[in-house]
């Protein structure tokens, strides 16, 4: 059975929403949370209990949004005017939405636990019940019934799967393994799995892959690389390879951003590997030029590693003039006189002398 609708979200909301701001990653070693933040006048007795709830299993099959498809006859707006309730909120859209399709029903799909979070973000700057309260106004003036019930018994399970999303997130390492990358791995993906279980627990299938199946798709992947790279037995090709296969099995969306972000990776690698072996400044820039790097990226790299270059000559000048002037016998305060006029002569620039004040406390 999927958890049962909190009939008086009043007395869920400091905890619940608590958990909003630690987000949805993984937080081990916690000793305290910050104070829960503290409930307003409770509501009315009209607004705790609003039109009647369906049942999580009355909740449609998850729709996903498709390229080029109209929007829904129903939705809620794209922003909350020149003046949200909650000022941090000022200039920004709304991040999902909340739709009906043709025959009322809620659309379901990321879009709806995007938009719960957009409004939730704001506990702390306001109080729990405000944040919640803009929700229920929003479904109840933008969406028909029964769309706007679903959506509010949906933010009924979401608040509860956040409440209870907290035990996981205040796990704790065993403070004698925190040096263990295998137990660290192990416990990482132990806590996962609490929350992909909690997940089905508290939501129907198709709510649970709309709302998390991307991310658990991906957290999945990455706990895998992970483990790859901590064998043993596999020399780089292999376990480059086995990295690549499990690429490979990612939701297509998920893909095409990880392949384009390992091509990017890659790349940035080799163009940081060819400034760091140049023999000069000309000469990386002609490396970078031939590795894809645009004509005004290239000028500026080289321009930067010209500018360290004449760097380096001037404090390898400066401290020779420091050593000529005898400072090792001068008084504490004399010689930080000394060293402030020979700054001052050496690099005009104030950045520079910045830099130079910084490498003297490297080499002290």
């Amino acid at each position: 059975m999927k958890q049962p609708l909190i009939g008086h979200r009043r007395w869920l909301f400091p905890v619940a929403l608590s958990a909003i701001l630690a987000g949805s990653g993984l937080w081990y070693g916690i000793n305290d949370y910050p104070p829960l933040p503290t409930a307003e006048a409770p509501l009315s007795s009209a607004q705790q209990t609003g039109p009647a709830r369906p049942s999580p299993g009355t909740l449609p099959a998850a729709a996903p949004v498709e390229a080029g498809v109209p929007p829904a006859p129903n939705t809620t707006p794209r922003s909350l005017g020149p003046e949200p309730f909650a000022p941090s909120l000022a200039g920004t859209d709304i991040d999902g939405a909340l739709q009906a399709d043709a025959n009322g029903q809620l659309v379901i799909n990321l879009r709806v636990r995007d938009f719960f979070d957009y409004f939730l973000s704001t506990v702390g700057e306001v109080s729990p019940e405000t944040a919640i309260r803009q929700i229920e106004q929003m479904a109840r003036t933008h969406l028909p019934e029964p769309a706007s019930g679903q959506a509010l018994a949906l933010l009924d399970q979401y608040l509860a799967y956040k409440q209870a999303s907290l035990a996981v997130m205040q796990t704790r390492l065993d403070p004698r393994r925190q040096g263990d990358a295998g137990y660290q791995l192990a416990a990482l993906g132990d806590a996962m799995a609490q929350l992909k279980r909690l997940r089905q627990s508290t939501f129907d299938a198709e709510v649970h892959q709309a709302f998390f199946g991307l991310e658990e798709a991906y957290s999945e992947y990455t706990l895998a690389t992970l483990a790859i790279q901590q064998r043993d037995d596999l020399s780089q090709q292999g376990k480059q390879a086995l990295v690549e296969w499990h690429r490979n099995q990612l939701p297509e969306a998920l893909k095409t951003t990880e392949e384009r972000l390992y091509a990017t990776t890659r790349q940035q690698q080799a163009r940081i590997a060819a400034i760091t072996n140049a023999s000069s400044a000309d000469a990386a820039g002609q490396q970078l030029t031939d590795l894809g790097l645009d004509p005004e990226g290239v000028e500026g790299v080289v321009s930067y590693l010209e500018h360290r270059e004449r760097f380096d000559q001037r404090f390898q000048s400066f401290q020779e003039a420091l050593n000529r002037k005898g400072a090792n016998g001068l008084a504490a305060q004399d010689l930080e006189a000394r060293r402030e006029e020979l700054l001052l002569q050496h690099f005009p620039n104030e950045q520079d002398r910045t830099w130079a004040r910084l490498k003297m406390l490297d080499s002290s």
